[in-house]
């Protein structure tokens, strides 16, 4: 079965979050946990996250991706920035037990010239203080594209990060295709060889989700810009090839690509028409 979805807004609540993916035939869908480019988040309603759930389990729903803000950097070379992402991801954390056995996504953040050994040490410090051990809440680490001084563009940067982790256990990787694409991986001729890779430095056990972008940019780019499916540089037959990968059997596919609501819903049905495991 094909778990796929798209990104919703979480401005109208939980329980109706579920309702909109139903509406346009999804079963796993993303949010952002708070405002996308800054902090604010509204109070949460614990009983429409306890309807949400009823509702996803109801639906056999995939795991739900949240997705932590874009302002939170772990790896900036600036305390006051950890420590803003250190705060971030503690309250994320806590409200999210609330909606137990979905996943939380970060991007690992950009050492700002610090370089990427400093990065990932700084990562890899605030997610040793935010994870527990009764945690119900998969943290995901993003795959990125390599703009300006991110970290995470390759795979062995990603595995860095988690080697550095105590509860491993309460980690797992979200693969982004047009990141890895514009890292300069070849997603577009050999993407079972990508997995041979990524199995080979991280292991497929780690994989969990799947943000299923096509991208604007060739491969190499590190450019880091979506686009809609098979209107990019990846292309439909390459992604039709990815969601009929044997080893992401199960796991949710999120579109991220350039849409409105109407878009994720014709995207969704053509991908379902593909999908021949």
């Amino acid at each position: 079965m094909l778990h796929i979805g798209c990104h919703l807004s979480s401005s109208v609540g939980y329980e109706n979050m579920v309702k909109t993916a139903l509406s346009i035939g999804a079963d796993t869908f993303q949010f952002f946990t708070r405002n996308p480019r800054g902090s604010k988040s509204k109070a949460p309603d614990f009983e429409d996250m306890r309807r949400a759930t009823e509702l996803m389990k109801a639906n056999n729903f995939a795991p739900a991706v949240a997705h932590a803000p874009y302002t939170l950097n772990p790896a900036s070379s600036k305390e006051e920035v950890r420590a803003f992402a250190y705060d971030i991801f503690l309250d994320d954390l806590k409200i999210l037990e609330n909606l137990p056995g979905n996943y939380y996504n970060f991007h690992p953040g950009s050492h700002l010239g610090d370089g990427s050994v400093e990065g990932v040490k700084r990562t890899t410090d605030i997610l040793n203080r935010v994870l527990t051990p009764e945690l119900h809440t998969t943290v995901l680490i993003e795959t990125m594209a390599g703009k300006g001084s991110e970290i995470g563009a390759s795979f062995e940067e990603i595995k860095s990060i988690i080697d550095g982790v105590e509860l491993r256990g309460k980690l797992g990787v979200c693969l982004d295709t047009c990141h890895i694409s514009d890292g300069g991986y070849d997603v577009i001729n050999e993407f079972e060889k990508v997995l041979d890779e990524f199995d080979k430095i991280i292991g497929l056990d780690m994989l969990c989700a799947i943000h299923l972008n096509d991208s604007k940019n060739p491969s190499g780019a590190k450019k880091d810009r979506h686009e809609k499916i098979g209107d990019g540089f990846i292309g439909l037959d390459s992604i039709t090839k990815i969601i009929n990968s044997p080893r992401l059997l199960g796991k949710p596919f999120v579109l991220e690509t350039p849409n409105e609501l109407d878009g994720y819903e014709k995207e969704i049905a053509l991908l379902k028409t593909l999908y021949t495991l």
